[in-house]
């Protein structure tokens, strides 16, 4: 917290109106909160029933398979980076599919979400792991006796309990993604996501030019944060 205070105490008010007042730092602030939106909004719709499944069911390879989940989180992010970029290059698969759409994912607002959804997905797929291994099995059972298909079974008892759960894991999710510089900056330099221009200003000009971008996002990170918590903290306890 102290670091947070000084940089807040060593910024003058008018350094951060002008930097507020920027089309470029606003262009990449709402950059870098929709691309970690709508990149955990994308990659939860397979997540969550894959959860479902590493929960639920027993099946070769499953230890092996959780810990490649996890294998984003502990290698350097500029690794992950790396990877990913070998995944989705114009000679790759992915690459060349949007290639015949007219656009290139490599320095593409799509790839920046793939890049933050690379390395914050585990952080929603453990919690909605561990959601649903608390969901008793015996009212799914008892669910599926009274005539229930899996798939209303599922929707209807196993995901509205466990969704306490997985609410947190979407939050910690976007909240991860949105704060990625490692992996961003190997997909695309630009579009600039905040972090990478953060870094460019402080590499380029100072840290006196870096820091008033810096205590604009870690505001609006601190109050996006706070509110998805409250609303989180409302909707369980509604």
């Amino acid at each position: 917290m102290g670091p947070l205070v000084g940089m807040l105490l060593d910024t003058p008010t008018s350094d951060l109106f002008d930097a507020a007042k920027e089309k470029e730092v606003q262009d990449s602030i709402w950059l870098t909160l929709s691309a970690s939106f709508l990149g955990t909004l994308f990659f939860a719709i397979a997540a969550i029933p894959f959860a479902y499944i590493l929960a639920r069911k027993q099946f070769f390879l499953k230890r092996f398979i959780s810990g490649i989940i996890d294998i984003p989180v502990v290698i350097p992010h500029s690794a992950a980076g790396i990877a990913l970029l070998g995944f989705i290059s114009r000679d790759s698969l992915l690459g060349k599919a949007a290639g015949t759409m007219g656009f290139s994912l490599v320095g593409h607002p799509a790839g920046i979400a793939m890049a933050m959804a690379f390395v914050s997905l585990p952080y929603l797929i453990n919690a909605a792991r561990d959601g649903f291994e608390a969901v008793p099995v015996r009212l799914e059972k008892a669910a599926l006796n009274l005539g229930a298909s899996s798939f209303k079974m599922f929707f209807s008892i196993s995901l509205p309990l466990a969704w306490r759960s997985i609410l947190s894991g979407l939050i910690m999710m976007f909240a991860r993604g949105m704060s990625e510089f490692g992996a961003v900056i190997i997909i695309a330099y630009h579009p600039m996501t905040t972090p990478v221009m953060i870094f460019e200003r402080f590499g380029a000009f100072g840290l006196k030019y870096a820091q008033p971008v810096a205590l604009i996002f870690i505001a609006i990170s601190l109050l996006i944060f706070i509110f998805l918590r409250w609303l989180s903290g409302k909707h369980t306890h509604a």
